[in-house]
């Protein structure tokens, strides 16, 4: 007899089939082979010892401090642990269970079985003279021979800018991005590139944005998420995919002491009310991006990082672009030119955590990362 301890995160689904297991066993079972860990902030006093005993009657646990069952603070913070087969059954119990369980129990409800996306790579190319990675910048009569060859290279998508959104960077109007990007559509256009991949205007100007949609644009990469209600007209009329990120103030000023009190709180709270405005307006599918470097700190990105699973509650598609910022300089320094072995290793760890799109200056070397990411995952025992 031999014992080897595998990846929890391994294909269940076929490890089972391996050991000829049934597939009524499996669905029994599948529910249990992923433990979940949730924190829980501010909860009543009395509903964590009815949780904690809730959760121990299922298998689950709730691990809450020492004086947490002599109720003496009003509210606790508190960490669950369940499968996702006891988090179903914890689900149930709390539906009608007082002091806020009930509310408690529809959050939970969120995080069952999250949709799984196939990982798509996102190539940035700047058509801005002041992009902060000189190497994303081209001029526009090198745009066909630019965007043939990140094809080549395996990008599926292709994100046409006109203005650089760095920190400090000003807007310098809807007139001089529209003369910008105008020849990279139209080459974009009258080559048919948009038949051999899917293109992005990284664009909140309602003229520039209509331009390229009219021209085989699909997606609309907008760093306000809607701020501009005529940018989302545009985008429900065109049926387009809506990128959705979040960022603290704007370019010029977002990296001004930053500060958050819980930036997964708040980042949340912003996705909800954007994607309420955008189903509002009829935008039927759409991209969330936590915005790597737009108003954080160090300390926010790694965290939005650590924790991007939670964002996969919302059930759309996670988008992450930390493709050679300055976040990798605070941990290694290095100049921007140096911080693909950075890029990469934040990549990894996002797509380990729910993204499925990344946004990348190197389309060659993220192909590479990628296809041996995905064959590491489909390796069995």
């Amino acid at each position: 007899m031999k014992i080897t301890l595998i990846d929890p995160k391994i294909d269940t689904k076929r490890l089972f089939e391996k050991i000829e297991c049934s597939k009524a066993g499996y669905e029994i079972m599948k529910e249990k082979t992923e433990t979940l860990l949730f924190f829980i902030k501010d909860l009543k006093t009395p509903a964590a010892n009815i949780l904690k005993q809730d959760a121990l009657s299922i298998g689950a646990d709730l691990a809450v401090s020492k004086d947490t069952i002599m109720c003496k603070k009003e509210r606790v913070d508190a960490v669950l642990i369940a499968n996702e087969k006891e988090l179903k059954l914890l689900i149930q119990k709390e539906k009608a269970q007082p002091f806020g369980l009930k509310e408690l129990s529809k959050e939970l409800e969120k995080f069952l079985k999250p949709q799984k996306y196939p990982l798509k790579i996102m190539g940035v190319l700047n058509a801005n003279e002041d992009s902060f990675y000189e190497k994303s910048r081209f001029l526009p009569q090198n745009a066909k021979d630019r965007i043939e060859k990140m094809i080549q290279e395996g990008a599926d998508i292709i994100d046409i800018g006109g203005v650089s959104s760095r920190p400090g960077s000003e807007y310098p109007g809807e007139e001089e991005e529209f003369r910008r990007i105008k020849p990279v559509v139209d080459a974009v256009y009258e080559n048919d590139l948009y038949k051999k991949a899917i293109f992005s205007l990284d664009s909140y100007s309602p003229k520039c944005l209509t331009y390229a949609l009219e021209r085989g644009f699909k997606i609309v990469n907008d760093i306000t998420a809607l701020q501009n209600d005529e940018v989302a007209k545009i985008a429900a009329s065109f049926d387009a995919t809506m990128v959705l990120m979040h960022m603290k103030g704007t370019p010029k000023t977002m990296q001004k002491d930053p500060f958050y009190e819980d930036v997964i709180e708040e980042v949340d709270n912003f996705f909800t009310q954007r994607i309420e405005k955008a189903l509002k307006f009829g935008i039927k599918d759409i991209i969330l991006d936590v915005g790597i470097g737009f108003g954080k700190r160090l300390e926010d990105n790694l965290l939005l990082i650590k924790h991007l699973r939670h964002f996969t509650k919302f059930g759309y598609r996670l988008l992450i672009g930390a493709s050679r910022k300055s976040m990798i300089d605070k941990i290694h320094p290095s100049p921007t030119k140096e911080r693909l072995p950075g890029t990469l290793a934040i990549h990894q760890k996002a797509l380990d955590n729910g993204a499925s799109v990344l946004r990348v200056h190197d389309v060659k070397e993220h192909r590479q990362m990628i296809d041996i990411y995905e064959a590491i995952k489909k390796t069995l025992i």
